[in-house]
């Protein structure tokens, strides 16, 4: 069977077979939180020390508990799963056993022995023989090796969930349009607009209403490719060729097709983030004559 070795320990630091393995539970899905930690309840020699919802609660439970293994999962909010194991280096690291949904080139791509990969719904025969693996790992094991091992397999989970990633990203809506229902390419998409309970799509020159909040919309649209710039505004980056200040602190963004839109306060950070040489909050410089803040002309 492929053993995945995370979190390396060093060989004074092996465990007797007789003692309890403790276990840290990280899913941010409290169902799935609930059923590891029934399942692990059935087993003798194991012991749960705690269970977090996401990857920077693990983290200090990690340090402060001190677990021998982590069950964790891949996807999560803020820092996930891969993230998380990847900042889990020395000798007082645990052991990690990836729990995930994912279920295509991953897990064939596991050549390297690794300390274990659980599929959900995982079951308790594969749980307790992942413990089990961990068990002899934790007398047997070679902090040497390791680290190049865990690498390459982050590598691979990391390949997949920027996959995965991907796939939340919208890529075409169907839209209705005078009673029928039209196709939108998510590249034709120049521009979204809050109008009361719909957004309205800016392509080129059509216009598309779709009942959708700004939040979700925000959501389905690519970050690499789209930025909000006020609560009512959502543009194409590439469609940026200007940032101006009108008074103090006032920026607008103005766009290729000659539209000039407003930056909302809480959003004006991110766009001068989008100014080349700029960093976090520093204010860039402005043109003395057309009080743009980027070189790049329009029109």
């Amino acid at each position: 069977m492929r053993t995945l070795p995370r979190g390396l320990r060093a060989v004074n630091s092996l465990r007797d077979s007789e003692m309890n393995l403790r276990v840290l539970i990280v899913d941010d899905e409290p169902l799935a939180r609930r059923r590891m930690a029934a399942m692990l309840g059935q087993m003798t020699g194991v012991e749960v020390v705690g269970e977090a919802e996401d990857g920077d609660v693990a983290l200090d439970m990690i340090r402060t508990r001190s677990p021998d293994v982590v069950l964790l999962d891949i996807q999560m909010p803020g820092r996930n799963g891969l993230d998380l194991a990847s900042s889990l280096e020395g000798p007082a690291a645990p052991l990690v056993i990836f729990v995930t949904a994912f279920n295509r080139y991953a897990v064939r791509a596991f050549e390297v022995p690794a300390l274990d990969y659980l599929l959900k719904p995982v079951v308790f025969s594969r749980v307790r023989e992942a413990l089990e693996r961990a068990r002899i790992a934790l007398q047997n094991r070679d902090a040497q090796g390791r680290l190049a091992e865990m690498a390459a397999v982050v590598a691979v989970l990391r390949a997949e969930s920027d996959r995965q990633a991907d796939d939340r990203y919208e890529s075409e809506f169907w839209l209705p349009k005078r009673g029928e229902h039209v196709r939108l390419a998510i590249d034709r998409l120049d521009w979204v607009a809050a109008e009361r309970d719909y957004v309205r799509l800016h392509a080129g020159n059509d216009m598309f209403l779709l009942r959708e909040t700004m939040n979700r919309m925000e959501g389905r649209l690519d970050p690499a490719d789209f930025i909000r710039v006020h609560r009512s505004a959502i543009v194409r980056r590439s469609l940026i060729c200007a940032v101006r200040q009108h008074g103090f602190g006032v920026l607008r963004v103005a766009l290729d097709n000659g539209l000039e839109l407003p930056v909302g306060r809480s959003y004006a950070r991110r766009v001068r983030e989008l100014l080349p040489g700029t960093e976090g909050l520093r204010r860039p410089t402005r043109h003395p004559e057309s009080g743009a803040l980027s070189d790049r002309p329009c029109g």
